[in-house]
C-alpha cells in the first residue's frame, strides 16, 4: 500500500479569491515501473548543489519507501515548498493517473505532426506520473532551478518525458518539442 508523506503546512488561506494563489503544475510521463524512493532524489538533488528540505516530522524510513504518493520538498525556508506527488497506473491515486494520462491524450490528438504523434505514444506507455506544483507568486530563480532537477531525475532515471503546463512538452535535451500554449489572438 502507498504511504502518504506528510506536507509541510503552509500560510493562511486567503479570504477570497482574488487573493487565491496561482499554483503552476509540470509533469513527468514515466514509463519506468516504479518510482524510485525520495531518498534518490534527494541524493541527486544534493549532488546538484541543491539543499532540499524535507518536512520536519518525516520519518527518515519514509524516505527509503518504494510506494510513495506526495511529499513537499522545499529549497529555501523562506519560501513555500514544491508539492510532489506520484500517481501510477495501479494502487493510489490510479484514478488521478487515468485522468491526467486521458487529458493529455486528447490534447495530443488534436496535434497531427510527428513529435506530437511521437509523444502521444509516449503517454500512452506511461506507468506513473510525476507532478509537481508550486505557487507561482513564491517562486524565485533558485525555486525554478530547483523543480527542474526534480523534473531532470524523473526523466533521466524513469524514462520519463517532461510537461509544463501553458508551454508542453520537452525533449531530454530541454527543447520545446510539442507547444501546447495557449494562443491568443
Amino acid at each position: 500500500m502507498a504511504k502518504e508523506l506528510p506536507i509541510l503546512p503552509s500560510t493562511a488561506q486567503p479570504a477570497d479569491a482574488e487573493e487565491a494563489e496561482i499554483h503552476q503544475y509540470s509533469r513527468v510521463f514515466c514509463q519506468k515501473e516504479n518510482s524510485p524512493p525520495i531518498r534518490l532524489l534527494i541524493e541527486f538533488l544534493k549532488s546538484r548543489g541543491q539543499t532540499p528540505i524535507t518536512p520536519p516530522n518525516m520519518d527518515d524510513s519514509m524516505l527509503d519507501e518504494w510506494a510513495w504518493v506526495q511529499v513537499s520538498l522545499g529549497y529555501d525556508r523562506n519560501r513555500k515548498p514544491i508539492q510532489v506527488v506520484c500517481a501510477r497506473d495501479r494502487g493510489t491515486y490510479q484514478d488521478e493517473f487515468d485522468k491526467e494520462k486521458k487529458l493529455f491524450l486528447d490534447l495530443l490528438s488534436t496535434n497531427d505532426d510527428f513529435e506530437a504523434g511521437l509523444v502521444r505514444a509516449f503517454v500512452e506507455r506511461s506507468r506513473f506520473v510525476l507532478t509537481t506544483r508550486f505557487a507561482q507568486n513564491d517562486m524565485t530563480d533558485e525555486g525554478y532551478d530547483f523543480n527542474g532537477w526534480i523534473l531532470e531525475f524523473y526523466q533521466e532515471q524513469c524514462n520519463g518525458i517532461v510537461q509544463i503546463d501553458n508551454q508542453g512538452f520537452y525533449s531530454p535535451k530541454g527543447d520545446l518539442i510539442v507547444d501546447l500554449s495557449v494562443k491568443i489572438e
